[in-house]
Parts: structure tokens; sequence; C-alpha cells
């Protein structure tokens, strides 16, 4: 059992297994293109929590997983990212927001180093490969408040939008075609709502406006 089997299943597993988390008031929150500025705002209205929110964009995530052909955006899902949340919902509650990013999950593309997941590159060779630090902007995303909810896969070594850690990456709104790249994975987990991205420009902004169908 590899790292990307153990971190998956950490992570499902708070979704599957956990206790239910307290539902939304109303279910109000929408989770389509909601904005800082919006879940901090349901979060002083009593609407929404962060345990609820990063519930939420796991929950898209494995169901992001089961549809077939897979979209193969996500490399690994956090298995700390529900405990974080809990710890950011009792700090809010104590003294409210621990920064400017308070409960925002991101998505990392995997190139950037995280001492608590592996760094793959999108490649195979470096599938076990778990850093001893975080790099600097995952620093300081935690120390803004942000929760690190999950790496993205990217084409192998920076190239297209194929590795040979994961397949290939497509495109969610034709999964014949082939959404750019090497930020592949980022650019279909913004597109498909599973959450906030760290980006390299322009290879973010090309998958979810990329037509070309897949070469291989």
């Amino acid at each position: 059992m590899n790292w990307r089997t153990v971190l998956l299943m950490a992570g499902l597993s708070g979704i599957g297994f956990a206790p239910p988390a307290a539902p939304l008031r109303a279910q109000t929150f929408e989770l389509d293109e909601a904005t800082i500025a919006g879940v901090h705002a349901a979060m002083r209205a009593g609407d929404l929590t962060c345990e609820q929110l990063v519930r939420g964009y796991l929950e898209r995530i494995a169901e992001s997983a089961g549809d077939l052909p897979r979209l193969n955006a996500i490399a690994y899902a956090s298995p700390f990212a529900l405990s974080e949340a809990r710890q950011l919902d009792s700090a809010f509650a104590a003294e409210g927001p621990t920064g400017p990013l308070h409960c925002i999950p991101v998505l990392l593309k995997d190139q950037v180093e995280t001492s608590d997941m592996p760094t793959t590159y999108g490649s195979v060779l470096f599938r076990d490969f778990v850093p001893e630090r975080d790099a600097t902007i995952v620093t300081r995303l935690k120390e803004a408040g942000a929760i690190i909810l999950a790496k993205t896969n990217m084409g192998e070594f920076a190239s297209r939008y194929v590795g040979s850690g994961f397949g290939v990456i497509r495109n969610p709104y034709d999964r014949t075609r082939n959404p750019s790249g090497s930020s592949g994975g980022t650019g279909v987990g913004i597109t498909a709502n599973l959450k906030r991205p760290t980006r390299t420009w322009p290879s973010t902004t090309t998958p979810r406006t990329r037509r070309w169908r897949p070469s291989s």
C-alpha cells in the first residue's frame, strides 16, 4: 500500500466514518463559486462552520473520484483537513477568525512541498517522497488561517497534462478533451469547484478554456 492509497483512505474515511456534522442551517450555503468574503460572512452569521465547509469539499472530491472517466484532478486529499477544521472552529468561537484566510480550503499543485503529504511532480518516481519541510507558501497560508485541502495532479515534471503517477487529467466540460497543463489538476479543481488554488500562470488559466482532444 503506497502513500497515495494510505492518504486517500485516511482523508476519505473522515467522510465515510466520522460522526455526521451538524447540517447547514436550511442548507443555504452554496459551495459553487463560493468566495472568501461569502464564507466568512456565513460563518459570522452562524450559517456555516469550518468543518461543514471542509467536509463539503472533501465530499465533492470523493464524488469526482468516482465518476468515469476520472477527471484525475486530485492527487492526495489531506487526512488532516477535518481535524484542522475543528480546531479552527474552536478558535473562531473563542476569539474570531485566525487570519484573513480563516478556514479557506486550498488546493496545492503537486510540486509544492508539504511535510504531511507526498510531493510527486506527477511522477511515479516520487510516489513515496514526503519532504521534511513545508514550502514557504504552505507555511504562510497556514499562518493566515487556510486549510490545505488537497494536492492537485500536474503534468509530469511540469510537462503537459499527463503523468506516470496518475495517468491523464481530463477537461471537466468534456472528458474526451484535455485541460492543458502543466497545472491541469489545479485548473480542473477551480472549474469543478473543488476549491481555491495555488496557481502558476498561465498553465492554470488555460484548462477551463482548452478544447483539444487528448493525444494519449
